[in-house]
């Protein structure tokens, strides 16, 4: 299980899209849709959009393997994540910094890549979105550190600073190094 993390801005979708994108459809590799209480229509990634009361009926279901509350949404990894992993498949999901604890119980063997970017980019990306206020984009910044990732975690960092293509391929790398089991 490879969870990519990292602050608001940092360009985690563009970064497994572009790896993603390169690597070619394959069956042994699956990008996890969230189920998100967010709009279908809202931008950013696609998911599957779910209102309140959906998410908790799933939830009291046991649909999810992981979920979260962050930014007045509620998240959720399908439980059906499990049938690729025991398979011995990749599986990549946009998680959150703040349930890393979680993740790990739910999947022992994982993987966290920590997408980061330096404050002013970050910020150019939050204002570019248009979607937040620059107190919030100002918050959202506070926020972006990833202290004690790398003490209790498995995992690596990947600058997102500078061209997409840079950042891509080293991610990329890291999923051809799991599939050939060298990771």
């Amino acid at each position: 299980m490879v969870v990519v993390v990292g602050p608001s801005g940092a360009g985690k979708d563009s970064v497994i899209g572009y790896a993603l994108s390169r690597i070619g459809e394959r069956p042994d590799i699956h990008l996890v849709r969230r189920l998100i209480t967010r709009p279908a229509d809202a931008g950013g990634e696609q998911h599957e959009a779910l209102s309140e009361s959906e998410f908790e009926t799933r939830l009291r279901a046991g649909d999810f393997a992981v979920d979260w509350t962050a930014h007045g949404l509620r998240y959720g990894i399908p439980a059906s994540v499990r049938d690729e992993l025991a398979k011995g498949h990749v599986v990549i999901a946009n998680g959150s910094r703040a349930v890393l604890d979680r993740f790990k119980d739910a999947f022992p063997s994982l993987l966290i890549v920590n997408i980061v970017a330096r404050p002013e980019i970050l910020a150019e990306r939050l204002d570019k979105r248009g979607r937040e206020s620059t107190v919030d984009i100002a918050l959202r910044l506070e926020r972006a550190d990833s202290v004690g990732i790398h003490e209790r975690f498995s995992s690596v960092t990947i600058d997102n600073s500078g061209p997409l293509e840079t950042a891509g391929e080293r991610f990329l790398s890291i999923i051809k190094a799991l599939i050939d089991g060298k990771a």
